[in-house]
């Protein structure tokens, strides 16, 4: 079964982070996501960019785009990891892993009912 581990973080706090602070988080956030890799339980993750180089798509028949979400939250959704596991509970002590390499950061793990597996994805320097 695959689970979504979506992070949520105050984005402000994190954008608050000196480089060697973030370098050190995604240090630790970095050696999980190998023994995930190792395990063979890591889908796609994937660090968001800021919300405010967002746009949202929403409205009747093409939609209509508009800067950035309009979510009245104090935590923005930042991240997310896709994982293989047998029960959310062991999705969930996966969270937890997570969660002590960045305690401040919020957890929600919600079970994928459809997992369409596709291309690598590939950087590009279009903007």
């Amino acid at each position: 079964m695959f689970y979504a581990i979506l992070a949520y973080h105050e984005e402000e706090v994190v954008e608050s982070w000196t480089k060697e602070e973030d370098a050190a988080l995604m240090t630790e956030l970095l050696q999980i996501n190998d023994r995930l890799v190792r395990e063979k339980r890591l889908g796609p993750a994937a660090r968001l960019g800021s919300t405010q180089g967002a746009v949202t798509l929403r409205g009747d028949g093409a939609g209509m785009v508009i800067d950035g979400p309009f979510t009245e939250t104090k935590e923005q959704l930042l991240g997310f990891y896709v994982v293989d596991c047998p029960t959310i509970e062991a999705a969930t002590a996966i969270a937890r892993d997570l969660r002590r390499a960045n305690p401040s950061a919020v957890y929600e793990i919600r079970p994928i009912v459809l997992y369409l597996p596709g291309a690598p994805l590939e950087a590009s320097d279009e903007k």
